[in-house]
């Protein structure tokens, strides 16, 4: 039985704007009408076993949704309260799958990969399955198509079979003259972050590496437990654990490790040049995505979410524009867009975490308009869904139907608003807003008090079990 582990934890600071924090790349449709998260997924063979995920306690709902939409489900769902690096993550799915005495070969996926060639795809993961029951830790290396200074390299004993090679070293990002060393050389191969590997033998190298890991991973699941569809765990003991990668962790020092080659045209989706690569370009080497006219520019990706974007006379951009940030930035300088995140987080800026349309578990919220003392949202509430029971300490709320019916609670009363009808929610006042209706609910709301943001929500009840 192959188990696929698909390791949902990244940021995507590199694709900022458009991936953000508590909505990261993985989950956004870049390559086509799906998501990288759910292609993930879809690409697996149908006779494998579904998938263990491992994901951002934040992110919880964006995964069950997306599981959703590809009618696609998964028992174990297990919530990071942290990011740990994929030693951890990997180590927490061992331990949950072997907990009732099985041991499975676990298939580790980063869930923001794009791989063209399914069948090719499906080749290499037969030969690895063969050599994981042969209790070898198997890695996929990709052949490298160019000198590529964004991805990691492993030095592969290439004399023995076409199969499958001895590892010899893993290489850090090389410098430009180095990565055209190793694309011109047929022992080096990008390190593709997938690997498989029996359950226990995972866990045997661990141990023997990394019994620290191993020890804090064990003590997070003394009090696990269900929440809806997901694992949490003892978040407390989740802290301690150090954080590594699985190269650093094991793959750099087991004797058991090899390579199985990948020629499935593969991709790390990380940055907006490698995504603009993955698309179709018009004559002049550009890319549009959304409204976009161009005169006299070249070898230029342009990403508009709403309004027309407009160029000319400019080559070699990314242009990425979203309702509430522009990103213009030359190509040679696209791995470098995370130091724009970082200065965004030393700024506590609102832009690095979320964007202006935030998601919910009922539906969403549209940050229209925020001034000192008041906030407009649009907010739609799905068919069937609620808010939870709250309370504000500093502000009050004035809600306008725009479309459907709203249920209310204010205090003691319920009733129904229809569209063009308002109520006032008082600053202090118990409250909750439902959708009872078969259409969704979209209404305007304005916000005014001291303080406005979202940590003054007080939850009473919660179908969605949020603090």
């Amino acid at each position: 039985m192959i188990v696929p582990i698909i390791l949902s934890g990244g940021s995507g600071t590199r694709l900022w704007p458009l991936s953000r924090k508590h909505y990261p790349k993985q989950f956004i449709s870049l390559v086509n009408q799906t998501t990288l998260f759910q292609d993930t997924i879809l690409r697996l063979p149908e006779e494998m076993d579904e998938p263990t995920i491992i994901c951002n306690e934040s992110h919880r709902f964006l995964v069950a949704e997306q599981l959703r939409q590809i009618g696609k489900k998964s028992n174990n769902i297990i919530l990071e309260p942290i990011g740990k690096n994929t030693a951890p993550a990997i180590t927490l799915a061992a331990l949950k799958l072997t907990m009732n005495k099985q041991d499975p070969v676990l298939f580790v996926l980063p869930a923001d990969h794009s791989i063209q060639n399914k069948e090719a795809f499906h080749e290499s993961i037969k030969i690895a399955e063969t050599l994981a029951e042969q209790k070898k830790l198997v890695t996929f290396g990709v052949p490298p198509t160019q000198p590529e200074t964004g991805y990691g390299y492993i030095e592969v004993d290439n004399t023995k079979t076409d199969k499958y090679y001895n590892i010899n070293s893993f290489r850090e990002k090389p410098t430009k003259k180095n990565a055209k060393k190793y694309q011109e050389s047929t022992n080096y191969y990008w390190n593709s972050g997938m690997f498989m590997f029996k359950a226990s033998v995972y866990l045997d190298e661990l141990e023997k590496f990394e019994p620290k890991i191993l020890d804090a991973c064990k003590k997070c699941f003394q009090n696990e437990h269900k929440d809806l569809d997901f694992i949490r765990l003892n978040n407390e003991e989740f802290f301690q654990c150090p954080e590594k990668s699985i190269d650093y962790a094991i793959m750099e020092h087991t004797k058991n490790s090899v390579v199985v080659p990948l020629e499935a045209d593969w991709t790390d989706v990380g940055s907006w040049t490698t995504l603009s690569n993955l698309n179709i370009k018009d004559s002049k080497g550009n890319v549009s995505k959304g409204d976009v006219l161009l005169e006299e520019v070249h070898d230029t990706f342009v990403y508009s979410s709403k309004r027309l974007i407009s160029a000319i006379g400019v080559s070699d951009l990314v242009i990425i524009d979203t309702p509430d940030a522009l990103l213009i930035a030359n190509k040679k300088y696209a791995q470098n867009i995370n130091n724009i995140v970082k200065k965004l987080e030393k700024n506590k800026r609102r832009e690095v975490d979320n964007h202006r349309q935030v998601l919910r578990p009922w539906g969403y919220y549209d940050l229209i308009d925020s001034e000192d003392g008041f906030k407009v949202k649009r907010i739609l509430v799905n068919p069937g869904t609620q808010l939870s029971l709250q309370k504000h300490k500093f502000r009050s709320e004035h809600w306008v139907v725009v479309k459907g019916v709203a249920t209310v609670t204010c205090a003691e009363k319920v009733f129904e608003l229809n569209e063009s009808q308002s109520t006032y929610i008082p600053q202090g006042a118990v409250h909750r807003l439902g959708n009872n209706g078969d259409t969704p609910l979209e209404i305007i709301e304005i916000q005014t008090g001291s303080y406005l943001e979202e940590d003054d929500i007080i939850r009473l009840e919660d179908d969605y079990q949020r603090n």
